[in-house]
Order: structure tokens, then C-alpha cells, then sequence
């Protein structure tokens, strides 16, 4: 029996897929594969791929945080954002990458240190974005 996967945001509903033999997951501890009968679990999500993998179709997107949860073969991804490879611009994620690049390079007082977190963040965001859009679309 294949997994059923249910992936939101506070914004929308992403995907719903009721044939998934295969989704795998980028955890804070790290990249995981959930096949159907996995035990419980849930996960926090880290800012990376996942691939839902069904028959010989992949369904790439990326995943900005969140958690995950798995019960029975459902699966339920709470993201904190998601994107498709579809809804990928990758100048737009080129230009966000060198944005955040150039802010997380620099030197700073410490009240400009203090946004360095969210360029971090920025910068991980614009990079998964990147990867996945050229791994998946043949670059």
C-alpha cells in the first residue's frame, strides 16, 4: 500500500498524492526516506529537497522548514513554505542567493548582526532553490 502525502503551508494546500512508494526528506538530522509501513514519526523539516517518488514518476520541490509527521501511511508535511520545481525562478533565486551571499560575507556592527540569522536562512533558501531547479530541469 502506497503512502498518502499531504503537503500544506499556513498559505495553501501544495500537493496531495495517494500513490507515493517513496518520499524522501530533509530533516534537521538529516535526510530521511519514508517507504509505506514506516514507523510513526514525526520530524522537524530542514530547507532542502524532497522528492515524492511514485512508479517511475519523481516529484521534486523544496522545502523551507516545517515539520512532518507519519502515521499509518499518511503523511502530513506542515512546511513553512514549499515550492515546486515549476514555481522555481532561478534568476529570481540567483539574485535573492547573491543578495544574501553579500550580507552574510560583510562586516557589521552588532545591531546589523543581528538580521545575520535571516540572511543565513536567506541565503539556504536561494541555494535549494538553485540546486533542485538545475538538478531537475537538466542544467
Amino acid at each position: 500500500m502506497p503512502l498518502n502525502v499531504s503537503i500544506v503551508t499556513a498559505e495553501r494546500e501544495v500537493s496531495t498524492r495517494d500513490d507515493v512508494q517513496r518520499l524522501i526528506v530533509p530533516t534537521t538530522e538529516g535526510q530521511i526516506t519514508l517507504l509505506p509501513g514506516h514507523a510513526a514519526l514525526m520530524a522537524s523539516l530542514d530547507i532542502g529537497e524532497m522528492v515524492a517518488v511514485a512508479g517511475g514518476d519523481r516529484d521534486p520541490m523544496v522545502v523551507h522548514g516545517g515539520f512532518i509527521q507519519i502515521l499509518r501511511d499518511q503523511v502530513t508535511v506542515l512546511a513553512d513554505a514549499a515550492e515546486s520545481i515549476d514555481e522555481i525562478d532561478e534568476a529570481r533565486a540567483e539574485a535573492a542567493r547573491e543578495r544574501a551571499a553579500e550580507r552574510v560575507e560583510g562586516r557589521y556592527t552588532l545591531e546589523e548582526a543581528l538580521d545575520m540569522a535571516r540572511a543565513r536562512r536567506a541565503l539556504l533558501r536561494a541555494q535549494a532553490r538553485i540546486r533542485i531547479y538545475r538538478k531537475y530541469r537538466g542544467m
